[in-house]
């Protein structure tokens, strides 16, 4: 039985192993998106500030708290997908970057902050990693 169970086995095997970055190997990766993402942050914090409306101002809060996770969630698909070691070699700062990046789009930042400051910083801190993700295309 133990044979036949291995000869079963074996006939599904993949005859070859393929590896991928991703779980969909797309390979389309662009900072564009989180930066899209945290602009849409600042603007409705721009707007919770203008506003004296108690249920607008809720939602906005909503709303800039999903973008803030929507932005960590594509920093986080930039860090562990498209960069790889020879990146994190030649700029050895980007670590440092999606860490600081991440954590102002998190409770300490975006998401538990309505400060147009603290998403001006988010945005700036995206633009950074963008120009390393960009030069990495070269």
């Amino acid at each position: 039985m133990a044979t036949l169970t291995l000869k079963f086995k074996n006939l599904f095997a993949p005859s070859e192993n393929a590896h991928a970055h991703c779980d969909l190997p797309c390979g389309v990766y662009d900072p564009a998106q989180a930066k899209i993402e945290a602009l849409s942050v600042k603007a409705t914090m721009e707007k919770y500030a203008a506003s004296s409306d108690a249920d607008f101002k809720s939602r906005a809060v909503a709303i800039k708290e999903e973008r803030s996770e929507m932005v960590k969630h594509h920093l986080w698909v930039l860090w562990t997908d498209y960069f790889k070691p020879n990146h994190f070699e030649a700029y050895p700062q980007l670590h440092v970057l999606f860490n600081e990046a991440t954590k102002l789009a998190g409770a300490g930042g975006t998401k538990g902050s309505n400060d147009v400051a603290v998403a001006e910083k988010l945005i700036a801190k995206i633009d950074e990693i963008a120009e390393i993700f960009w030069a990495t295309k070269k």
